[in-house]
């Protein structure tokens, strides 16, 4: 399927209520649940995700559009949350994701893009120059894997009591070794 900013948005205005449907109200041990040390617990994902709305796709969107003499996007911190949400609740980080992604969606559809400006580039910082529409299919991208990933944490909770049946249960297997 080619890139088509109506569909992209579709995944975008329905990621947080996706894993608001998954997450909110949950015990803090499934909230706080990793793979591992160094490794992403959807109380993570979702302040990272806060992070993005914050920090990435609208902000290099701009970058892009404006077409400046610098280009350039400012390097990402996929760290950034650990001190930012060290006193939040899961269920108030949803909601400010929520409210984030709502207002970009609505940032995003009143700049009414053309195929022209989806071809304009900035410069990542460490993959070098990449098109508008890169950018934004890579928005839609990250969501998917990062619903996947919370998808895979939760259940690799009850990994060693699943008994014979991990094996038959590749979510359990996928990313054998784990990685935020």
């Amino acid at each position: 399927m080619d890139f088509d900013l109506r569909l992209a948005t579709e995944i975008l205005e329905r990621t947080p209520a996706t894993l608001g449907a998954l997450l909110r109200g949950i015990g803090t041990p499934w909230a706080r649940g990793t793979e591992g040390p160094d490794t992403f617990s959807p109380f993570d994902n979702i302040g990272h995700l806060i992070d993005g709305e914050e920090t990435d796709w609208i902000p290099r969107a701009r970058i892009v559009l404006a077409q400046a003499e610098q280009r350039r996007f400012q390097p990402y911190d996929r760290f950034r949350h650990r001190a930012r949400n060290k006193n939040r609740t899961l269920d108030s980080l949803l909601d400010e994701f929520a409210r984030l992604r709502v207002e970009n969606i609505r940032i995003l559809g009143s700049w009414h893009l053309t195929e022209a400006q989806l071809e304009l580039s900035g410069e990542h910082p460490s993959l070098g120059p990449v098109t508008l529409r890169q950018l934004l299919a890579a928005w839609v991208v990250h969501d998917l894997g990062h619903i996947a990933q919370v998808a895979r944490v939760l259940a690799k909770q009850y990994r060693a009591d699943v008994g014979p049946w991990v094996p038959f249960l590749p979510v359990l297997t996928d990313h054998e070794s784990p990685r935020s």
